[in-house]
């Protein structure tokens, strides 16, 4: 197929029109011009409105140059003051955004100090309560009955499970500010991993759980921050003994990948994550459950502070997961280099 020569014409739109409303040509002229045109056409001859204008004598060439020049002209200077437009708009949306952007971050900014305000205000009054209790408990200040007993401890037990809310919302506000403390040292990642499972297996064990370690032998120290990463284990070894059915089973596994890493796993046979609703775990003071009546407690801070810790070690937690049968949380850590 022939392709059409190009013509200073073929940028302008409506010439027709144009040249009719500048009285260049009459009506009765372009319709003229058009039916000449698609003559052309159903003959497979290729021709524009202009040139049929100058075929039929209707116009002169240097008249149609002339209307095509000053269509251009017009054309390129509603480009640009649209472009103009477009930017001073683009400017307007960008200091709209960056403002928008600012009030979030000082949002972000005030709830970060205010849960670091209450939970400092919270934590005094809470262990004046847990030392009573203890002193209740050990009978310091007489004693007591087996039902009064049985109260205490539930009422100990409640006080904990508060204390560690408050020690939680603590680092998430330090983690927001970036001010959360980071001591890496050479840790027995294989020890501290047996002695958080040992911790868990109790209340694994209460729920029907079974909670088990799976670590290989001569495994090289790794640079981390002891206290940090046995909280992260807590946490993950936690969620998994709270979302998983009586019956089955947390493990966690750690592993030497070569002689640089070594991984560390969290596996459970529970109910899993839906896959539309992974990205919502991370999200602190959110439950994949936000009913009323939901039945895991918490604050909903657990995984993002998981993840925090995790991503200040260097490194990346990756979780899969299939909705009925479990999940993983893994990550790796560095190990220290032998020592020449």
């Amino acid at each position: 197929m022939v392709q059409p020569q190009l013509t200073p014409e073929m940028l302008v739109a409506r010439l027709g029109d144009y040249l009719v409303s500048h009285a260049l040509i009459s009506a009765e002229d372009l319709q003229k011009a058009l039916t000449y045109q698609q003559e052309k056409t159903v003959n497979g001859e290729s021709c524009f409105l202009g040139q049929a204008l100058l075929d039929l004598k209707l116009i002169n060439r240097a008249m149609l140059d002339q209307a095509i020049t000053e269509q251009i002209i017009q054309l390129r200077s509603a480009l640009q003051a649209s472009n103009r437009n477009l930017e001073q708009r683009v400017q307007e949306r960008t200091a709209e955004l960056q403002d928008a952007l600012q009030r979030l971050s000082q949002l972000s900014q005030m709830k970060a100090n205010f849960i670091a305000n209450i939970s400092h205000e919270l934590r005094t009054p809470l262990t004046h309560v847990k030392g009573y209790l203890e002193l209740l408990i050990t009978e310091s200040l007489g004693s007591i009955t087996e039902e009064q007993l049985h109260a205490l401890q539930v009422s100990q037990r409640a006080a904990g499970k508060l204390q560690d809310m408050i020690e939680d919302l603590i680092m998430f506000s330090l983690a927001s500010r970036g001010e959360m403390s980071m001591k890496q040292v050479e840790t027995d990642i294989g020890r501290l991993a047996k002695l958080i499972v040992n911790s868990a297996a109790q209340k694994g064990e209460t729920r029907g759980v079974s909670v088990h370690a799976v670590i290989d032998n001569d495994l090289p120290p790794v640079q981390a921050d002891p206290e940090k990463i046995g909280w992260v284990l807590t946490q993950l070894l936690d969620n998994g003994i709270k979302f998983t059915p009586s019956a089955g089973r947390v493990m966690v596994s750690v592993k030497a990948e070569g002689a640089s890493l070594v991984t560390v796993s969290v596996v459970d046979t529970g109910i899993g994550i839906p896959p539309e609703r992974m990205v919502e775990i991370f999200e602190p003071f959110h439950q994949l459950d936000g009913s009323s009546t939901r039945h895991a407690g918490g604050t909903g801070l657990g995984l993002s502070l998981v993840r925090q810790i995790v991503e200040a070690h260097g490194s990346l937690l990756d979780v899969t997961s299939v909705e009925g049968k479990g999940s993983t949380f893994k990550f790796p850590l560095l190990a220290v280099p032998e020592k020449k």
